[in-house]
């Protein structure tokens, strides 16, 4: 979480989740491609306790970038903004990752203590340095690779997760950073589903991650240099008929980077039933607050089925998102 200074400030509309810089066409895109099919259900009927069903998004959105993705793991199929496979900075999101690479590949075997400890820090408060002594353990390096893909244990994420549009980073110095990995809102969700399906982690520590998932702790105004609060975003959009029954399990990332002058900010939550991911950059004014409400509006918007209880849309520093 580096200091930085506003460079731009773009205003992009987004209206039933296609981002436009002026009136156009509105579409909701569809993915069949992703997902492993290991969720619940059908389309919710109006009896039925609230999901996230894709619908209508409306976000009056500053910034340079934003898009979403929802992924219903009853059926694969990805819904979202129309430029769902663009892609942002992956940042702390990808912790979740790193963790469940380790663990994987441990097998049956427990990992030593000092790490078991690192990986539930990288999670719950987002440690730069446990995540890093994680990442290291898994065969992660931050050697740029000799063929130009990302290093090992993205690599492996790409595969095992099928992946189509993350990628290395393509800033200046940062390639082999695996926190400036490019990833998308489509390909977030497919993330989430390979944690959740037992894909990423296997069989022994997959119900062990997506605890720590879910006990993320620490509010937006929690941040040290090397560490956060995270629990915000998409978890505060939901209704307490989501968040009860639980669990919802949570991943954030998010930097103030120098190089464009804008907070980049994740937003992923994964359940039984699907899988949601939130991104966008947008300039260092508007604080880390901005981001987080953005996630928790379009979790909001995608509550289905709506009533006269449902969660007012959170309100932006600056006004409307």
């Amino acid at each position: 979480m580096r200091p930085r200074v506003t460079l731009m400030l773009a205003t992009v509309a987004v209206l039933v989740g296609v981002v436009t810089l002026a009136p156009a066409a509105v579409r909701l895109v569809t993915d069949d491609s992703g997902g492993t099919g290991a969720g619940a259900g059908a389309e919710p009927s109006p009896l039925s306790p609230p999901t996230l069903a894709a619908g209508p998004v409306s976000v009056d959105f500053q910034g340079d970038f934003f898009g979403w993705a929802l992924l219903d793991r009853s059926t694969g199929k990805i819904d979202g903004s129309n430029n769902m496979s663009e892609t942002n900075s992956a940042e702390s999101v990808l912790k979740a990752w790193i963790v469940s690479d380790y663990l994987r590949q441990l097998g049956s075997k427990n990992p030593p203590t000092v790490l078991q400890t690192a990986a539930s820090l990288a999670i719950r408060d987002s440690n730069d340095e446990a995540a890093d002594e994680v990442y290291f353990a898994a065969g992660g390096s931050y050697r740029t690779q000799p063929d130009g893909k990302p290093d090992p244990v993205i690599q492996r994420a790409i595969k095992i997760c099928g992946l189509t549009d993350t990628r290395r980073s393509s800033v200046a110095g940062k390639a082999g950073w695996w926190s400036f990995t490019e990833m998308s809102p489509r390909d977030g969700v497919r993330l989430g589903d390979c944690i959740a399906s037992g894909k990423a982690a296997g069989p022994k520590w997959t119900t062990w991650v997506l605890h720590e998932m879910s006990n993320v702790r620490g509010s937006v105004k929690d941040q040290q240099a090397q560490s956060g609060g995270g629990r915000w975003g998409i978890i505060d959009g939901l209704p307490a008929e989501i968040r009860s029954p639980g669990p919802v399990s949570i991943k954030n990332g998010w930097t103030l980077l120098a190089y464009d002058d804008n907070w980049h900010v994740n937003c992923l939550a994964v359940t039984n039933k699907w899988s949601l991911a939130v991104m966008m950059r947008y300039p260092a004014s508007h604080g880390l607050e901005y981001g987080a409400q953005v996630c928790a509006s379009v979790a909001t918007q995608l509550v289905t089925p709506q009533s006269g209880a449902a969660l007012q849309v959170p309100q932006s520093p600056a006004g409307k998102l």
